[in-house]
């Protein structure tokens, strides 16, 4: 299978999955999640789904927590509506720290550089 497929259907995997968790999920351990990635096996029968937590570590880990717990009702929905798809693929959630590593680093580069100077506002710079 190409992998042009692949990512399609991993495309429209992390639609439905977003839309899936903002609407149909009512657990309270699931924050703020954003799915930053959806991996597609070749034979599309697994997706490993790696998502971006808002929060601190234990927030992160009770999120993911539900997440694996909603499992079957999220792959259940998806089996409904992907209907391209013979098989509704196994999901594997795992969290992605890219977004919260890109936070850092922007904090620590307005430490080092310095601040731009704002404008005078009488205009007699």
């Amino acid at each position: 299978m190409t992998s042009y497929r692949l990512d399609q259907v991993g495309r429209q995997v992390r639609q439905e999955i977003m839309s899936i968790i903002r609407r149909d999920l009512k657990d309270p351990r699931i924050g703020f999640v954003s799915i930053t990635q959806v991996r597609m096996s070749p034979d599309l029968r697994s997706a490993r789904v790696r998502v971006s937590v808002l929060g601190e570590e234990e927030q992160q880990k009770e999120s993911l927590a539900g997440l694996n717990s909603a499992k079957g009702l999220i792959r259940r929905e998806l089996g409904r509506r992907l209907e391209n798809l013979k098989f509704s693929p196994e999901l594997h959630f795992e969290l992605d720290p890219s977004i919260e590593y890109s936070v850092h680093i922007a904090k620590r580069l307005r430490e080092v550089l310095p601040a731009e100077e704002e404008d005078d506002p009488s205009g007699t710079a």
